[in-house]
């Protein structure tokens, strides 16, 4: 079952989008005539969540004036206007207004392809907090354009997620969802850090996997990811 809640990491600088981002913040970039908030939001009430909790810093009134156009899921605010604290420390900061439920933990700069129906539903099929903290949607790194890394990780046939560390290339990487027990940032201090740390200690511990995005991931980067992307989409290869 999709979980009620998800959130969704807005609070970035957009420093890579400069000079899209001199006047807005990096979730209110359009790609295909749509801010890429609204793409993640858009795929997240057709998962079937109820409620999204935004993060916010760069830009953060224009944001929220943005956010209360919509009508189809409930939108709370994490206000991160004092301090950025990164992808980690913002699901820490934000841990009174997720529940304890397993919520979806989504950036902002992901738009995907979805020919095999709802993503994220697929994501949340089988997860179990008591098996796994967190299982992470990766794309295929043959299935993307924007990404320039040498992908994140490894995954065996249960699913179960090692890093790339020193070795040079692996076939998947992390394309920017994930279905999470929020239980697994209340040890981490309240500051900022990157949700890496998480996963690291995650996998050391068997409870990290991961699930196959199954369609074609752009990762809205940079101005010439964004490029390619709007090309892909006016080619109508994203599905409805």
């Amino acid at each position: 079952m999709t979980p009620e809640t998800a959130m969704v990491l807005a609070a970035g600088l957009g420093t890579r989008m400069k000079p899209l981002t001199d006047d807005r913040p990096k979730a209110l970039v359009t790609v295909g005539g749509r801010a890429l908030i609204d793409h993640v939001l858009d795929r997240l009430a057709a998962a079937g969540v109820k409620r999204a909790v935004v993060n916010v810093h760069a830009f953060a009134d224009m944001l929220e004036a943005h956010l209360k156009r919509r009508t189809d899921l409930e939108i709370a605010i994490s206000d991160e206007r004092a301090r950025l604290m990164e992808t980690g420390g913002g699901v820490r900061q934000a841990r009174p207004l997720l529940g304890d439920a397993p919520i979806i933990v989504c950036n902002i700069d992901s738009v995907w392809e979805e020919p095999n129906g709802s993503a994220i539903a697929r994501l949340c099929q089988g997860f179990d907090p008591a098996k796994g903290g967190a299982k992470l949607m990766l794309a295929a790194m043959d299935q993307q354009l924007g990404y320039d890394g040498a992908g994140d990780f490894f995954m065996d046939e249960h699913g179960a997620l090692s890093f790339r560390d020193a070795l040079p290339h692996t076939p998947w990487a992390y394309m920017g969802a994930q279905i999470i027990d929020p239980a697994i940032v209340d040890a981490e201090p309240p500051a900022p850090f990157s949700f890496t740390r998480v996963w690291r200690r995650l996998a050391g511990e068997g409870r990290l996997h991961g699930a196959p995005l199954g369609g074609y991931w752009m990762h809205v980067g940079d101005p010439e990811a964004r490029i390619q992307a709007e090309a892909r989409l006016k080619a109508g290869a994203l599905s409805p």
